[in-house]
This record gives C-alpha cells, sequence and structure tokens, in this order.
C-alpha cells in the first residue's frame, strides 16, 4: 500500500501546481480545449483495488483536467457574473480545507463561529444593511433566497395563526410572490424548494429602464388584498443590471403587509461605492435580502449571504435543538440561521477578503468592474457589424452583431449573433455568452473580476473584431 499518511508533500505538488495555473492564466485559452470525450477518457479511470499515491493522485488529476477549466479566474472571462478570488481569499480558502471544521455550531469550531459573527458585521456595514439584521453563510443567492423566503413563510404564516414548521404547508393559506417579469431563476426554484409552488408567482411588466413599474404593483397588490404575499425586487437585473426603484415600491408594499425580499446577487453589491450607492436608495427598508460573495467579492465558490431584518423570524424558521449538541453562552450558533447541519467554514475566505480590501478597496473593485463593463459596451459597438443594446447601468451591458447582407432579417441577426460568439469561443482569447433579450439574440457582457484590466478589454475588442470578420468572410 502507499504511504497516504503525510499531506505534505502532496500539498506541496498541489501548490506547484495551483501556482503554474495562476502564473498561466493571462495567456492560456479562457475556453476549454478539451473534447466532453477526452475528459471523460482521461478522468474515468478502472477503479483500483489498491490506492494510489497520494501525491501521484495530485499529479494525474492535473494532467486529466488540462484543457477542461474554463479561465474564469482570470480577466478576460465575461460571460457570466463570476468573479475570481483575491489572493487573501484564495489562501484563506486553502486553510478552510487545512482546518477542516465543521462550521454548524459554535461548539465545532468557536473560531469559525465568531469570523462568521464579525464578517456578517463587516457585510451588514459594507451593503447599507440594518445593523440589527440576521444573516447566514449559504452556498449562494440559490440557498440565500431558499433561507429568507423561508424566513418570510414563518412571518406571514405566523399572523395568519399558523405555525407552518409545525403543521407544514397542507391547509395553510396560499402564499402568492410577486414578482419582476425578467427575474432570476432561482427566484423560481426557490419557491418550487419552499413548496409555495411556481403558481404562486405573478410576474408583474417592466418599464423601458427594466425596473418594476410601481403601477403594477399596486395594481397586483388591489387585486389581491387576503393573501399573504412576498414581493422579490431586484438590486441589478441579470442582463441589464437595472435595479428597481426601492424608494416607491417597498413603503407601497410594506402598506399591505406585504414581505419585500431583495435579490442583489451582484447588484447589492452597489452599496458599497460611493458613485453607484445611490441605486440601492430606499432598499435597507426591505425585509430580507441575498447576495453572492463568489461574484463581486471575489472570494472562491462556494459563497453566498442571506439578511433577513426579523431576526426573530429567521430563527423561528429555522433554529433546531437536540440533547447531543452543546450551546455555549450567546454565542451564536449557525445552524439557528442556516439551512444546512454540517457544513464548511466558509466565513473565513470572505472575512479575508474584506480584511485584504477594505472598504476602499471593495469599492475600488465596484467601480472598476462597472468603468471596463462601459467601456467593453462602447469600443465593441462602434465596430463595423455590431451595435450597442444596453448600455450598463452598472457591470452588465449587451451588444448585438448585425448580418450586413441586404435585406437580412432579425432571424439572419439572431444567427449572426451566436456565430460571432461561438468564433470568439474556438479563439480562446476572451470568453462571453449569449441570451435572447426581448426576442433579440444578443453577447451578454459581465465584468465581475478584481483582475480584469484595461488591456483585458483591449484584448477582447480585438478578439471580437477578428472574430467578425472570420464570419464574415466565411458568410
Amino acid at each position: 500500500m502507499p504511504d497516504t499518511q503525510s499531506p505534505r508533500e502532496p500539498l506541496a505538488r498541489a501548490m506547484t501546481h495551483a501556482l503554474a495555473y495562476l502564473d498561466k492564466l493571462d495567456t492560456a485559452s479562457v475556453s476549454a480545449t478539451a473534447t466532453l470525450d477526452q475528459l471523460r477518457s482521461r478522468l474515468g479511470r478502472p477503479l483500483a483495488e489498491d490506492g494510489v499515491d497520494a501525491s501521484r493522485v495530485i499529479d494525474d488529476l492535473v494532467a486529466d483536467v488540462d484543457g477542461g477549466l474554463i479561465g474564469s479566474a482570470g480577466g478576460r472571462f465575461f460571460a457570466w457574473v463570476i468573479g475570481g478570488s483575491v489572493p487573501a481569499a484564495l489562501a484563506a480558502d486553502w486553510l478552510t480545507s487545512t482546518w477542516d471544521q465543521n462550521a454548524g455550531i459554535y461548539a465545532c469550531s468557536p473560531a469559525a463561529g465568531v469570523i462568521e459573527e464579525v464578517c456578517g458585521a463587516y457585510l451588514k456595514s459594507l451593503l447599507g444593511l440594518p445593523p440589527n439584521a440576521s444573516f447566514a453563510f449559504v452556498t449562494g443567492t440559490q440557498m440565500a433566497h431558499v433561507t429568507a423566503l423561508t424566513a418570510a413563510r414563518h412571518a406571514l404564516l405566523e399572523r395568519r395563526g399558523w405555525d407552518v414548521e409545525q403543521r407544514g404547508l397542507a391547509r395553510a393559506p396560499a402564499i402568492r410572490v410577486l414578482c419582476g417579469a425578467e427575474r432570476h431563476g432561482t427566484v423560481d426554484r426557490a419557491v418550487r424548494l419552499l413548496g409555495i409552488g411556481s403558481d404562486s408567482l405573478v410576474p408583474l411588466a417592466l418599464d423601458d429602464a427594466n425596473r418594476m413599474r410601481v403601477d403594477a404593483l399596486r395594481a397586483a397588490l388591489d387585486a389581491d388584498r387576503e393573501s399573504p404575499t412576498i414581493l422579490v425586487l431586484q438590486a441589478g437585473e441579470l442582463n441589464t443590471g437595472a435595479f428597481d426603484p426601492f424608494a416607491e415600491l417597498i413603503p407601497l408594499a410594506h402598506e399591505r403587509g406585504t414581505w419585500v425580499h431583495v435579490d442583489g446577487a451582484f447588484g447589492l453589491w452597489a452599496a458599497a461605492s460611493p458613485g453607484y450607492k445611490h441605486l440601492m436608495d430606499g432598499a435597507a427598508g426591505a425585509d430580507s435580502w441575498s447576495t453572492d460573495g463568489h461574484k463581486w467579492l471575489n472570494v472562491p465558490y462556494d459563497s453566498g449571504y442571506a439578511f433577513v431584518a426579523d431576526a426573530r423570524a429567521h430563527f423561528a424558521s429555522m433554529t433546531h435543538r437536540s440533547s447531543y449538541m452543546m450551546h455555549e453562552g450567546d454565542a451564536r450558533d449557525q445552524v439557528d440561521y442556516n439551512p444546512e447541519w454540517s457544513r464548511r467554514a466558509r466565513g473565513i475566505a470572505s472575512y479575508a477578503a474584506i480584511r485584504q480590501l477594505g472598504r476602499r478597496g471593495v469599492a475600488d473593485l465596484v467601480d472598476r468592474c462597472c468603468f471596463h463593463a462601459r467601456a467593453l459596451v462602447k469600443c465593441i459597438g462602434i465596430l463595423r457589424g455590431a451595435e450597442a443594446v444596453w448600455e450598463p447601468v452598472i457591470n452588465q451591458g449587451l451588444v448585438r452583431f448585425r448580418d450586413e447582407r441586404p435585406g437580412a432579417s432579425d432571424a439572419d441577426h439572431d444567427r449572426r449573433t451566436d456565430r460571432v460568439i461561438e468564433q470568439i469561443l474556438t479563439d480562446g482569447e476572451a470568453f462571453f455568452g449569449g441570451v435572447t433579450f426581448r426576442g433579440r439574440r444578443c453577447m451578454r457582457i459581465s465584468v465581475s473580476n478584481w483582475q480584469t484590466t484595461h488591456a483585458d478589454v483591449e484584448h477582447a475588442v480585438a478578439a471580437i473584431e477578428r472574430a467578425l470578420a472570420t464570419v464574415s468572410a466565411g458568410r
């Protein structure tokens, strides 16, 4: 049997490989270059009867995934809202695995518990949220929605005299969920997971700026004054980065006893920037909020945060006690606010990132990403055969590639857009993705990485210009 006792050599091998990967990130293809069949062939090794030396496992793993990794950790990735990892967060994440703490309750890891307490306070301060709001460190905005809406479900049904934790949802008053027509799919999945059901969703009209219309909300509230209601608003719509008018919508909803949840998967971070925090005016008056750390804070996956103004409802919807558990004084037990029981100490990386960046560093990160997003849309939009469809509100924009043949239809423009995106990905110098926006195919531009520079923007624009020329030559 190989020696599997000492981690020193495999850790050293992992560090060597990790640094080599990071060193090549600026020049390697941003797209995957290995095929599905190649990856399956390499990684699908027969399960051996005897183990393999740990260092060899690491070396084999690195060799086998070659070409199968997307360069989303670097500065030339612009497809989805995916950040990289600032150095302190990356290093802290390595330590998190080394320490291997179960951050379920304080007694399992006092340090991890206190780190979450401190980091939760940091986050609320950065994001302009009520200091007394409760919080949870979860896997991402998907589970942040679930966590926050679990608290909403508890509070709304408790007002109707219904104990949902004890009695379940059978025969409970039906909850309806008002939301924007362009909401993210994580909202739909959250209401399904909570047993509220997709039929509860009531999409409301948006204005020309892609924000929820106040008259649409008023009409929906007037149409049903009896049902317990959740309103989901957006801080940073997925394609356009639009922000709902919180200062008008939230008071209107609260007049009718509606719970207001803000989906701020990335946009909530606008509050950290003096130049963009006006977009969040009124948002602190909501009942719950969700956002990600693995987007704009640039910490490793997975990292999301849920915040709830009514800490009592949050606690009541999640808490559990058993005789074997240990509780110490006024220490915060994470399981009282989280859907997970056993869980990684994911707060450590967030704590490290915030300490490295500081308040000004977080603001600068937001500002630089927004600047680069605007530059990309502007520079791409003036290329022959391209047009800017949506100028960024923050870090999200849209462009489109037109078929310049006489009489070209919208379907032709859609095909040309997809072909140009495909060519960009084949080239591997930058990474963009497509989306259908208001019935037209567009290329999304999303800038969320701390490493993106002006040179990366120029590099990406040049890659797009080459892709346009290639597609035009091939017709």
